[in-house]
This record gives structure tokens, sequence and C-alpha cells, in this order.
């Protein structure tokens, strides 16, 4: 009979510890440790692995908890955002050293990483012999032992990907298919928590909203600062990536005007097009640069003209300008500033309330100048510290 894996169990499976979504053997291992024992405050392998068991127990009592996505399958022809949750995480420290307890003290729990197979997407996109060979590699534990009478009398001829093993449960080994899961495990534990989560390609941003267009019943919003509009149905016959997961997200939302866009400069269609054919709204780079201010009380007036009973906030770092943010996959002049980007936060928060929130296609080692990575990140960071204390209408 197969095992029964409570909701702890299965997300202590589904996760790792802060920082440890990239799988890392030797080169780059050692700076990964050293962050988790920073991030934790211990000084062994064995008691990160304990202080994070420990913060999923506080699920249920939380008013937010924060994840990182490090996958960066799902961009373009230039990666790197694969690093951009642990490069995040050394901002945030590098800030404030105390990160972790001002996080607990407003109730917001790191729950840690999703573990990324660097060449899975989506579990959707799995043959049945390589999602068993990822499930077996991912959750050994979950494999009982096969009949040692059965051995003397297994077919030679057995096809070699066929498991010698029965596996005790079925999870999901693709990194957005993990992480929605995590995410539906977490809200049906705590339905209000607030998700903070750390990209990854734009991709990563799918799992989210789906998760939550499952739990919320209320009419929510989706604010996308983007210098791409990501409205593409598929791309080259992808279902999921960071060039469509804005559109799967409208369709969630029903096309009913509830799919911001705030910052768009480099698409082949027009703003009349997105918003003529998929009904979202746009406001476009060169408006919000111009007219500053009045953009902002644009923004604010639209969702609250269509009903918006709260926001998340799906921040693509690409949106501002290059200048002050291009180590990413497709940095774009005439930009976002980032002293307007959080304004907009700030008054999200105040005057239509965010239910969380998200920073995305940070990639370090994209950076174009000397220094330009630690610039980025750190803004990043920012953006984050930033999201999270407007959501929670608490200071970090």
């Amino acid at each position: 009979m197969a095992m029964t894996l409570t909701w702890r169990d299965e997300l202590a499976l589904l996760l790792r510890p802060a920082a440890g979504g990239v799988h890392l053997v030797s080169t780059g291992r050692q700076a990964q440790a050293q962050l988790q024992r920073r991030l934790y405050g211990v000084d062994s392998d064995e008691a990160v692995r304990a202080q994070f068991l420990a913060r999923l127990e506080r699920i249920p009592s939380a008013r937010g908890v924060i994840l990182g996505i490090p996958s960066d399958v799902g961009a373009g022809f230039v990666r790197g955002a694969n690093m951009g949750p642990q490069a995040i995480r050394e901002a945030l420290l590098a800030e404030s050293p105390d990160w972790t307890a001002r996080c607990e003290a407003a109730g917001v729990i790191d729950i840690g990483d999703v573990f990324v197979v660097p060449q899975l997407l989506h579990d959707d996109m799995l043959s049945d012999a390589q999602r068993r060979a990822t499930h077996r590699a991912l959750y050994p534990t979950l494999y009982r032992a096969a009949d040692a009478t059965t051995d003397a009398t297994t077919d030679a001829t057995t096809d070699a990907t066929t498991d010698a093993t029965t596996p005790d449960a079925e999870l999901p080994v693709s990194p957005l298919s993990i992480a929605e899961r995590a995410l539906d495990l977490v809200l049906a534990q705590n339905p209000g928590i607030a998700p903070f989560v750390m990209g990854g390609d734009h991709s990563t941003a799918w799992p989210v909203v789906a998760a939550l267009a499952r739990a919320r019943t209320d009419r929510w919003a989706i604010v996308q600062p983007d210098a791409h509009t990501d409205l593409l149905e598929h791309r080259l016959g992808v279902k999921y990536c960071f060039a469509t997961w804005s559109y799967h997200a409208n369709e969630l939302l029903q096309r009913d005007g509830r799919m911001v866009q705030v910052g768009v400069r480099a698409s082949g269609k027009d703003r009349g097009h997105w918003e003529g054919s998929l009904g979202v709204r746009q406001f476009w780079a060169e408006e919000c640069r111009r007219r500053p201010q009045e953009s902002l009380d644009e923004v604010i007036a639209h969702l609250k003209r269509v009903g918006a009973t709260a926001v998340y906030f799906s921040n693509d770092i690409d949106g501002t300008d290059e200048q002050f943010a291009d180590a990413t996959g497709t940095p774009e002049p005439a930009g976002l500033e980032p002293a307007w980007l959080l304004e907009l936060i700030r008054r999200l928060g105040a005057e239509i309330g965010l239910l969380g929130g998200d920073i995305m296609e940070v990639a370090p080692p994209l950076g174009r100048a000397a220094g330009s990575a630690e610039q980025t990140t750190a803004l990043a960071a920012r953006y984050l510290r930033a999201t999270i204390a407007a959501a929670l209408r608490t200071p970090l």
C-alpha cells in the first residue's frame, strides 16, 4: 500500500533549505553552504536542515513565506537567472545582517528553495520514462525495497528504464510543477498567507498565480512591471515559459482588465493590439517616464475601477531601466526608474492591498559592466523588501 505523506513531509521532500535549490557538487558548493549557515545562524549542514524543517512547522501561523525558484530553463537564449535567488539573499544579508530575524519578527518565514533539475521545466513536457527516472533521483526514500523473491525471476530483457522498486508516492519533478504543488500545500494550510518568490526566469511566476487562483475566490489582480508583454499563447510549442506565462495568467483572470502591465517598451505589436485582443491594461514605459505622478494615479484608479480586491506584484527586473539593472537576460533602455517602482509598490500596498509578490529575471552572471551585477542584485533585494513591507504593512 502506498505511503500517505503529511503536508510537512511532502514539503520537506519537495523543497531544500534556503539557497540550496541549485544542484552543486564541487564548484560553488562552499559559497552556497556558507550562505545557508549565515541565513539560518548555524554552523553545520545538519543544523541547516534542522532549521529548515522547523520553519515548515510554522507555516500555519505565518503571515508570509519566502520561496526561491532558481530555474532559468524557461528563459530565452541568454541564461543565468538560476543564480538570482542565491544572489538576492546575499544582498539582503549584506544590507541587513539581521535579515532573518527581521522577517521572523514580521511573521515571514523563508521556506527554502525548489530543487531544480536544470534540464527540466514542467512535468507536462516529460515522457513517462524521464519522469520515472527523475522521480527516483529526487525522492529515493519513497522507494520500497523490491521483494527479494522476484529478483531471480526478473526477465533479463526488462526495459532498462523500469525500476526494480515501487514508489510509495508520486511527486512532481520539474521546477514549475514542484513549485505549484509546494504552494498548493502552503495555501491549503494557511489560505491567507502571502507568498514572496524569487526567480528564476519569469516562467517561475506561473506556479504562484496558478496556486493563488485555486486558493482565492476574490477579485485579485496582477501588476507586472516588465519591458516585455510575455503574452504569447505558446513559444515554439512550449506552453509555459518566460514569454507565455502572462497569457495564461490573464486567462485565469478571465481577460477582464485585472492583468496590468507597466514599463512595456520592447514589443512586436503595439499597445492597442494587446489591450484590444486580450483585455489586458498596459502602461508603457514612455508614458510612465513622461507623466510619472499621473501614471501612478492611473494605475491605482484602473485597479479600483475593475474591482481589484488585492494585487499580486510580479516584478521582472528588466522593467527597470538598464542603467540601474543590466544583470538580466534582456536589459532594455528607457525603462522605469527605481523610485517610481518603489512608489508604485508602496501605493499598491496602501491603497489596494498586496497579497504577495516576486522578483524575477535577476541574472548575476550577465552583468554588462564592473559592479553592475552587485547593483542589480542590491536593487532586486530592495524591491523584494519593499514588497514584503507593503504587503504586510510592516517595516522591514
